[in-house]
């Protein structure tokens, strides 16, 4: 196998990981946030503006993560910059 397959198939594993795990990890997050915000509704409807605002905010954190997973996924594909220094040496 030559530098080229083996960095190809490195960036497109990683990225493959790096895309499973930020969908993943924030995927669960959210849900637990949002179980955990409904619970805290049920139990003190009078905090409701508070509560969701508090909620949007964390959602809006975790899908950062996913965002972030997913650039550094592209970054991967589309600009590694192993693939300068392979085809420098070859």
């Amino acid at each position: 196998m030559d530098p080229m397959t083996l960095v190809a198939l490195a960036s497109i594993v990683t990225a493959g990981l790096t895309t499973g795990f930020g969908c993943l990890g924030p995927a669960l997050s959210e849900g637990r946030a949002v179980a955990a915000a409904l619970g805290s509704l049920a139990q003190q409807p009078d905090a409701a503006a508070t509560i969701t605002r508090t909620l949007f905010v964390g959602l809006a954190m975790i899908e950062s993560t996913a965002i972030y997973c997913f650039v550094v996924s592209m970054i991967l594909i589309f600009a590694n910059p192993f693939w300068n220094h392979v085809i420098a040496k070859g």
